[in-house]
């Protein structure tokens, strides 16, 4: 098997930020993990995905700090998967992937899910701002590269 370049030094986040989540499936896993699913057998349900690669991901989830195992209230020794805090800060990523998917990958009229704000229903949309709170887009900004010098 070939070991993958890791890029976990990397100057660049989303080098990092990739270093860390993995894979498609991952991201699929912390889909599910923000739609609620918190129990292996639900989520390989779910997904459809093999026993021996759902434990793996999980299991690297965990040790890069995105999921974390917890015990199941109702006691025993089953457990389930809560996203941490860094978990949860993937939510606009979430909600970008979603967002192109949307704009680029179904047809005006075809059925698929929608996110709205619980309380109200609400669409949830994207916006990229600067820091005073102006909308930008891909040609209005740019990369400070770091130098190596």
């Amino acid at each position: 098997m070939v070991k993958r370049k890791s890029y976990i030094s990397d100057y660049c986040p989303s080098a990092r930020a990739l270093d860390v989540i993995g894979d498609w499936w991952s991201l699929l896993i912390v889909r599910d993990a923000f739609d609620g699913i918190t129990r292996f057998s639900d989520f390989q349900k779910n997904l459809g995905i093999a026993r021996n690669i759902l434990s793996a991901r999980l299991r690297t989830l965990v040790d890069r700090r995105i999921l974390e195992v917890a015990p199941i209230a109702e006691g025993g020794a089953r457990q389930e998967y809560r996203l941490t805090r860094m978990g949860r800060d993937l939510f606009p990523v979430m909600v970008a992937l979603r967002h192109f998917g949307e704009c680029h990958l179904f047809a005006p009229d075809e059925k698929r899910s929608r996110l709205v704000e619980a309380s109200t229903g609400k669409a949830v949309t994207l916006v990229v701002t600067t820091e005073d709170g102006r909308p930008v887009g891909a040609s209005d900004t740019t990369v400070l590269k770091v130098s190596e010098d």
